[in-house]
């Protein structure tokens, strides 16, 4: 595997990308969108398990080099992030990422914070081929009804943020409006994939989920 940060240009200010490329092949390429910690090593690992699998992963700064400590600080950097400025720097990593590495197909994946951007990308932005959030927020109804990218919307039924009834309102705007959504539930936590956190980290839960969504971006992509 081979790393390097990827520098470009956004509205609101320069930042970078974490990028992990396996050493042969990746045209396969996935944005991966951090949790409400930050572009921390987690989300690295989790770029470089995507090169293992054979994907380029790149991994953008939504926050442009701040990290979070503990839980009040990413919640107080999540509430000051706007969409617009995260769709915005979402869209200039596909760009950039284009323009780099050659790429025309984009997969589009997120953790919380990161959850809620990659649908909402997939539901306003051009560029990608499948989506697969976890345990994100869902948009409203005017947003939501725009997605024509499918999409695994990976969510636990433990999860008192993301729970069954906004799971639920997403699946039923899906079947009104027929858009391309798999519901992918699990009886675990808020965070379940997140292996650094031992209170709510659920390894089976989370190796069902991984191969469900590797699976999905080799079959679209």
């Amino acid at each position: 595997m081979r790393s390097e940060n990827l520098n470009f240009e956004t509205a609101n200010g320069p930042t970078t990308a974490y990028v992990a490329r396996p050493d042969e092949g990746g045209e396969k390429t996935v944005i991966v969108i951090q949790e409400w910690w930050g572009l921390n090593d987690h989300i690295k690992d989790i770029a470089g398990r995507y090169a293992a699998e054979g994907f380029t992963a790149i991994a953008p700064d939504l926050y442009r080099g701040k990290l979070a400590t503990n839980p009040k600080e990413a919640g107080e950097m999540m509430n000051a992030l706007a969409i617009e400025d995260g769709l915005d720097t979402i869209k200039n990593t596909v760009d950039a990422a284009s323009a780099a590495f050659n790429v025309k197909h984009f997969g589009i994946t997120g953790y919380c914070m990161g959850g809620t951007f990659a649908l909402r990308a997939a539901c306003e932005l051009e560029g990608f081929s499948a989506a697969a959030p976890f345990y994100g927020d869902v948009p409203e109804e005017d947003v939501l009804k725009k997605l024509r990218t499918p999409t695994i919307f990976v969510s636990g039924t433990k999860d008192a943020w993301i729970n069954p009834e906004k799971v639920a309102y997403l699946e039923d705007v899906a079947e009104r409006y027929e858009l391309p959504v798999h519901s992918a539930k699990y009886d675990a936590d808020h965070a379940f994939f997140n292996n650094t956190r031992s209170e709510v980290y659920d390894k089976a839960a989370a190796e069902d989920a991984w191969a469900l969504v590797t699976g999905f971006f080799n079959d679209k992509l």
